[in-house]
Parts: C-alpha cells; structure tokens; sequence
C-alpha cells in the first residue's frame, strides 16, 4: 500500500465537501467486506517517481474464505507475486522484493475509530475510473508523520479502483488505478497458478523476538508494533530480524543485520514515497546495521532510525 500534481485539486478535494461520519464509516465497512468476500480479475497502472508499470491482477476468494491473489508485470523485466490470505508464496524478477511488499490496494480491516485519530477522513466526491462509478473517500493526515490518501472506491463492490498518495506539499508520490476491472468473469484455476520462474518467498516469525531485544526510544504518534518475522539477507547466510510498525494504514518496517566486520556507511534514500534509512550502530556483540524502510517522511524515518537501542548498543559517531 503502498494523486493529482496540482496541489489544489488534490488536498482541495479532501475540504471540498463536508464530512458525514456514517457515511465515512459505511464505506470503509464496505472495503473491510470486499476483501474477504469480493472475486475479481483487472489491470491495473502503478506510477511511482515518474516510473509507469503496467499489471495484470487474479483474485480468487476460496469457499472456505482464503483469498488467492497473482500479480504479474506487463512491461519492463517479467515480475510475478502469488499470494495467499495476504502472505507471499512466491516470487519472481530482479526487484520481486519490492513487490512482494506492495500491496494491491491499503485495504486490511480499516477502522474509523482508530485511523480518525490520525487522519481527518471524509467522502469528498464522486468520480469515474475503469469505465465503473466510484465514490471518493480522503485521508487527510494530522500531523507531519504519515502522507495524504485519497481512495476511490467502485460503488458496486466498494473495492478501491484507484488510489492516490500525496506528501505535504500536495505533491503526488503514487499512483494505483485499475484501467480494466472484472467482477462479473469466472477465473479459470490455470491463471491462479505461479509461473515456473516464481521462486518461494522465506519469511518466518523469528524464533527470538527482537522485542526483547531492541526497543525504540521514539515511535511516531499511533504506530505500534504489529508483526515480528526474520528474512534472509540478500548479501550473506544470516537471518535479518524484522519489526513492522503500522498506525492502521501506513506501515514502515526496521532490519536489524549484523556486520561482522563489514565497512558499511549510513544512508538514506528516497523513491517515490517509500524512504530507507540505514544507521550503523555498535552492540557488544559486534556492528549493526539498523535500516528503517516504509512510506512514511524521510525525517521520521530518520527519527526511527535514531531511536532504536539495546541495553548494549553505542552509537556510532
């Protein structure tokens, strides 16, 4: 999970109308509903940086309630994710990380209660995409730790049709917008299948919590912890350990990699809305690599970066 380029129009729409709580809430309920219960099959466009890519999505909710989803780039290199119930099975191209990670749409189990907290949300209008009638719900954050999102939700299935990310400064930093959208057709069970090229994904829940181990001196207001899992690095044989932070809709994650002697320099970059921002760090059992990769604002995730200890660590001047 993870967008107009005026910023009037874009941060213009979410004061444009009133806001209705029901309304707000029934919509929201609706895009909870879909997701456990809606089947379709689409192309859909992602833009993010300038970058255009084009991608064929399956989704196939199962009698007993799984959800199976494919994924598969149109252009550029050949790139294909299978997901079942929301995890990834598998796989494949060059940067598949990068889109194991993305989600089709920032839809899982959304609650009015919580995100009102940290986000001022309100239907603003109506719109038109994929030839379907949509109904737009905006995002609007509270503070300077989390960006903009204006949703537009297909009034047939209450599924996001399109969806659009903005920084601050009303600046677009991501797209996500079906240009084709089929409920209506059956999917055979051959397109719901992974491609031979499409390797297992390995994430695990980590046998030794990092929790117990780091901790964050600083959190950005309503994000909290909500999974632990361990991959392995792409650079050696270790297993990085991982904590994912979310506030019910944006979602950052922080790695932990051990060195072992390797000479390794902060960093910090940015593409599109997704930031990663790499603090070493000296424990008494050797260098730490503490990387901190989401969509949110490159200062907090620095601020993140920052904060995280153990009782053993010592910054590195």
């Amino acid at each position: 999970m993870r967008l107009i380029p005026a910023t009037s129009l874009v941060l213009g729409s979410f004061l444009a109308i009133p806001a209705m709580a029901a309304d707000t809430q029934d919509w929201l309920q609706r895009l909870n509903q879909a997701e456990t219960s809606q089947s379709f099959q689409g192309t859909f466009v992602y833009e993010r940086n300038g970058n255009l890519s084009t991608h064929n999505i399956w989704r196939q909710v199962e009698p007993g309630g799984g959800v199976r989803e494919r994924l598969l780039q149109l252009d550029g290199a050949p790139r294909e994710v299978l997901r079942v119930n929301g995890q990834a099975q598998c796989a494949s191209g060059s940067s598949s990380a990068d889109l194991v990670d993305q989600q089709s749409w920032p839809g899982h189990g959304l609650s009015v209660e919580q995100l009102s907290e940290w986000y001022d949300i309100r239907v603003t209008g109506e719109s038109r995409v994929a030839g379907r009638s949509a109904v737009v719900l905006g995002l609007l954050p509270r503070d300077q730790h989390r960006y903009g999102i204006e949703l537009h939700l297909d009034r047939q299935t209450g599924l996001p049709l399109k969806s659009l990310l903005v920084n601050d400064r009303g600046m677009l930093l991501e797209r996500f917008q079906f240009t084709q959208f089929d409920t209506e057709q059956m999917q055979s069970v051959a397109v719901l299948q992974p491609s031979a090229d499409c390797a297992p994904v390995r994430i695990i829940k980590a046998e030794k919590k990092p929790p117990e181990l780091w901790r964050s001196d600083w959190l950005p207001p309503g994000f909290s912890l909500s999974a632990v899992t361990q991959r392995r690095s792409p650079v050696s044989t270790d297993d990085v350990d991982c904590l994912i932070y979310d506030d019910g809709l944006a979602r950052f994650s922080v790695f932990f990699e051990h060195l072992h002697g390797a000479a390794v320099a902060d960093a910090r970059s940015q593409l599109g809305p997704t930031v990663a921002v790499s603090r070493r760090l000296t424990t008494d059992d050797g260098d730490v690599m503490v990387t901190v990769v989401g969509e949110i604002p490159l200062g907090t995730a620095e601020r993140v970066a920052m904060s995280m200890r153990t009782d053993d660590v010592h910054a590195t001047p």
